[in-house]
């Protein structure tokens, strides 16, 4: 099993929910997150005053996987939040020692499945 956490312009949550389902996945997490790259945050002007924003605000996906539909569901993260500008996010993948569901015990892969 596999544990993809993906860090994405919140604008692009609503497309790579849908790629993520089609690609296999049967649950996932989403978390309002802020932060920064290569970046590192950027200037706006409000009110005729130009201030600097540090921290960007994104939107983290935590995602269990079984390891035989990992790559099918990174490839649908990168294709549908991919922009092709500064700030579109990172992937990070984990492997994944143990899931347990908790209200019937059902252990690893029969707990992260649909």
């Amino acid at each position: 099993m596999k544990m993809i956490v993906a860090v994405i312009k919140p604008s692009r949550l609503d497309a790579v929910l849908e790629a993520v389902t089609e690609a296999g996945a049967s649950g996932l997490t989403v978390t309002e997150v802020r932060g920064y790259g290569r970046q590192r945050g950027k200037t706006e002007v409000y009110r005729g005053a130009e201030y600097e924003v540090k921290l960007l605000p994104k939107v983290k996906l935590e995602i269990a996987v079984p390891t035989d539909i990992a790559d099918a569901v990174i490839e649908a993260v990168t294709r549908s939040a991919n922009t092709g500008k500064i700030g579109d996010g990172k992937i990070f993948v984990m492997d994944l020692e143990k899931a347990l569901r908790i209200r019937t015990g059902e252990a690893d892969a029969a707990a992260i499945s649909g």
